[in-house]
């Protein structure tokens, strides 16, 4: 009789218990509820700005296309005349004013003679001569070189036409992008926890919340680079912020130097202001001395040469071209012994003072030229697209449930930062405070937000 073998029970495991939802940390959730507030508040003046920069990236062309017939010699071939020549030529055309400043032509560009009039404020006249002929080609009011349609747009993109009150709205957007750009990099890395997966949206996901912030983590990480270099160089020539970067660059000793110019103010090496007198008896002639002394002296390119306010004193002979790589220096030159007197040279600048200057060259798009120009324009386009999605990520949060609906999501919790360990308060406290010191359209904002939010919190809890 075959035995049937006993058949033995397996132990059942019992079922792991659901795992409870990770609780997002104090320091989580707070930098959570200040991007998105942040987000919802500046993102105005983003789009402003954006807006505004955007239309700036195009004015070589814009320019190109009003005023070309000025820029742009009428004959591109041929010897030039002398530049006493041209100097003459602009002034029978412009009997008033001083002549504060003349660039000869380089390329196929024209000789532009500049002239300051006390009832033109910062604007100066300047006379446009094609340099083979001689030939006026027209007159412009500009300010420190740039035409009228330039001035216009980089005013409005500035500060919308309405001085220093519409500056505050321009500060408002680079002291806060910077700090949306690294709370959005940090908030994506922890649902992420992968470079790679950063690097791309979640395309898996179904559409929705989780698709649209995706698209706005993933672009703005891609554009984060751009997006902090231009908050940077917008900081360092806004009205508050810029002071505060002004008090540190004289702190380090990292200012740009001044050309020390026999009877000239050390500044020199610009325009004339407004303010100067009755013109100064010089002449025309020494101008062609000073070009062939400056060329003498390793001066090439565009150069723009700065008649001295006195009589008898030096002219300061600056290089003026701005792209990569760029040819800043500056010389002071004696006409009567076609001797260089002072020189400073764009290597000799302290490294603080490089970095500033070509910083807002390449915030203006200038630098690197067309491709400059491009990058910026790609830039604003993707910071548009990426707070579209932001926009688009409340409104997809928002409750639809019958009797319940709603504009808009809600905001994630308040009061995070309560729940702070004391150490990192401690800690960060006089960090954020520092921060609000040098940048008060950062820490003036900030400062509001987290008193309301602690005491909204505290009352919910009464």
């Amino acid at each position: 009789m075959a035995v049937t073998p006993e058949l033995t029970e397996q132990p059942v495991t019992p079922p792991a218990p659901p795992r409870e939802a990770r609780r997002p940390s104090a320091f989580g959730a707070l930098l959570l509820r200040l991007h998105f507030y942040a987000g919802v508040l500046v993102a105005p003046f983003l789009v402003v700005a954006a807006l505004t920069g955007l239309l700036y990236t195009a004015t070589p062309q814009i320019d190109s296309i009003l005023y070309g017939d000025k820029l742009t010699a009428a004959t591109t071939s041929g010897p030039t005349l002398p530049l006493a020549e041209q100097i003459a030529a602009a002034r029978a055309s412009h009997p008033d004013g001083t002549i504060a400043a003349v660039q000869p032509a380089e390329g196929d560009q024209s000789t532009r003679v500049v002239f300051a009039q006390p009832d033109l404020g910062e604007n100066q006249h300047t006379v446009y001569v094609d340099p083979h002929t001689g030939r006026v080609q027209g007159q412009l009011t500009t300010w420190w070189g740039s035409t009228p349609v330039t001035t216009w747009l980089d005013d409005l993109h500035r500060n919308l036409h309405l001085g220093d009150l519409g500056r505050h709205y321009s500060e408002i957007a680079a002291s806060w992008l910077w700090v949306l750009t690294l709370g959005g990099i940090v908030l994506w890395w922890r649902r992420r926890r992968s470079v790679r997966k950063m690097l791309a949206p979640e395309l898996s996901a179904k559409k929705g919340v989780r698709r649209t912030r995706g698209w706005h983590a993933a672009t703005g990480l891609w554009l984060s680079l751009g997006l902090l270099i231009l908050s940077a160089t917008g900081l360092t020539w806004s009205r508050y912020a810029g002071a505060s970067f002004d008090t540190v660059q004289t702190a380090f000793d990292a200012q740009r130097p001044g050309l020390e110019v026999p009877g000239v103010s050390a500044s020199a090496g610009g325009h004339h202001g407004a303010g100067s007198e009755a013109p100064v008896a010089i002449d025309p002639a020494q101008a062609d001395t000073v070009l062939r002394v400056a060329r003498d002296s390793g001066l090439t390119g565009p150069v723009e040469l700065s008649l001295p306010e006195t009589g008898g004193a030096a002219w300061t002979v600056a290089g003026i071209d701005n792209t990569w790589p760029v040819r800043l220096d500056r010389i002071a030159v004696d006409p009567a012994t076609a001797t260089v007197v002072a020189r400073s040279d764009f290597a000799d600048w302290p490294l603080l003072a490089q970095l500033s200057k070509l910083g807002v060259q390449a915030h203006m798009g200038i630098l690197f030229g067309p491709v400059n120009q491009i990058l910026l324009a790609a830039l604003a386009i993707g910071l548009l697209c990426v707070i579209l999605w932001g926009y688009r990520m409340w409104w997809q949060r928002r409750p639809t449930r019958a009797g319940r609906p709603a504009l808009a999501g809600s905001a994630p919790a308040r009061g995070a930062w309560l729940g702070l360990p004391a150490w990192a308060i401690a800690a960060g406290v006089p960090v954020v405070f520092a921060i609000g010191w040098a940048l008060p359209w950062f820490g003036i904002p900030l400062a509001a937000f987290l008193l309301a939010d602690a005491l909204l919190s505290l009352r919910r809890r009464a």
